[in-house]
């Protein structure tokens, strides 16, 4: 178990960490949540001994890491994917660690087959991807079958294979009665995979809770209701009836109403006394995403905002529109429309004679305009009168279609010789 009390950070005069107190138990997936800047890091940083706080203590199993004895084959952490020498093989990095712990050379081909990199096993390590690189990283976490496991964004990089084999080996560990300990961004994984959360804002604790907990304390739950397009008569008397029955409804941009304040079993026994049909009656949860964001909209550092462009936009030239804006554009959801097709065709040529992009006319040159790139066709001139049918007539000298050059002896200058 991992207990945490009053612990503080601070570097100079920022407190990145300050009196946070919580407990990771085993037996289950502690998922650790918060905005970036946060403290996320630095937390998991003191739980592993590689910063020291400034006030409190945490500790793993009743003792500090550093004070555990033989503590790789404890605790099994990946903080940093990157933390591999380049030049070393896969199975090489391994084997290192798993000397200096006193693991058998065994263990890191058992732990190579677990994440699937036996096949890369002996390639240097600086040409891994970054998935790769996440799993030699959970491979080192795992090489000491430890009791205590941190992952610091142990799905980034990962394909969707690997994102549900990580949530299931993390599963599998909690089922185990090890103590299992994640921090992420991604919470529709979370939601998935964590039985737990503690969720952090600007270095102090927002939560402690179960999944379930979290959603219910911080998202309104309603019911979705619709009632036939045709009639809207009966929407607005089955809002009426809702009203009065203590609910409180409010239309959606679809023409359906969203209820609060009543069960489904109460809004349909409304619907059905004031003989109002009912064409879609559904409950509504929010996700764990809604109910994070609404926790911690107060404690995040780093916000977007709109690029206004002023000052970079070049001047129009005089007698040029700007152009017309585009609806919706902006707006989440937003995709650019497909180019334009002319006559069914996309990316059609212009019409013959057309002005072109750059002013020119589009298409073949007309009469009287030479073409500089087009070869010269053989011409074949008509047979004389009296040659037997058949033969081909005699071959005629190429005539030259440009006038002779001048030849540089003639030229005064050299500098027109060029």
């Amino acid at each position: 178990m991992i207990e945490a009390v009053g612990l503080t950070k601070r570097y100079g005069d920022k407190t990145a960490v300050y009196n946070l107190s919580f407990q990771v138990r085993p037996g289950a997936v502690t998922g650790f949540l918060g905005p970036n800047g946060s403290g996320k890091s630095t937390t998991m940083r003191m739980i592993l001994g590689l910063d020291n706080p400034t006030a409190g203590q945490v500790t793993i199993g009743g003792y500090p890491y550093r004070k555990l004895p033989n503590a790789a084959r404890q605790v099994g952490a990946l903080l940093d994917a990157k933390a591999v020498h380049g030049g070393r093989s896969a199975r090489n990095h391994l084997l290192s660690l798993a000397q200096l712990s006193g693991i058998p050379a065994r263990r890191v081909d058992e732990v190579l087959g677990v994440v699937g990199l036996q096949d890369v096993a002996k390639r240097r390590s600086k040409g891994f991807s970054l998935g790769m690189g996440q799993r030699l990283g959970i491979a080192a976490a795992l090489l000491g079958d430890p009791q205590v496991l941190l992952f610091d964004e142990p799905v980034n990089g990962l394909d969707p294979e690997g994102i549900l084999w990580v949530r299931n080996l993390m599963k599998a560990l909690a089922a185990e009665g090890r103590t299992v300990f994640v921090s992420s961004h991604l919470m529709s994984e979370m939601a998935l995979t964590a039985d737990h959360l503690i969720v952090i804002g600007r270095g102090q604790l927002l939560a402690d809770m179960s999944v379930t907990d979290f959603i219910s304390a911080n998202s309104a739950d309603f019911a979705r209701v619709r009632t036939p397009d045709t009639e809207p008569q009966q929407r607005e008397k089955l809002s009426s009836a809702l009203t009065e029955a203590g609910g409180h409804v409010l239309p959606e941009q679809d023409g359906a109403l969203r209820v609060t304040g009543l069960p489904l079993p109460r809004i349909s026994d409304i619907a059905h006394d004031a003989d109002v049909r009912l064409w879609e009656l559904s409950p509504h949860q929010a996700s764990l995403e809604e109910a994070y964001m609404r926790m911690t909209q107060g404690a995040v550092d780093y916000r977007s905002t709109i690029d206004q462009k002023e000052g970079l936009q070049q001047p129009l030239p005089p007698g040029v529109q700007p152009p017309m804006p585009v609806p919706g554009q902006g707006q989440p959801g937003w995709y650019a429309p497909p180019p334009p097709q002319q006559g069914g065709q996309p990316f059609s040529m212009p019409p013959q004679g057309a002005p072109g992009p750059y002013g020119a006319a589009q298409g073949a040159p007309g009469p009287g305009t030479p073409n500089p790139y087009a070869q010269p066709v053989p011409q074949t001139p008509p047979a004389p009168q009296g040659a037997p049918q058949g033969q081909a007539p005699a071959p005629q000298p190429p005539q030259p279609s440009q006038p002779p050059a001048t030849p540089t002896s003639d030229l005064t200058k050299p500098e027109d010789a060029r």
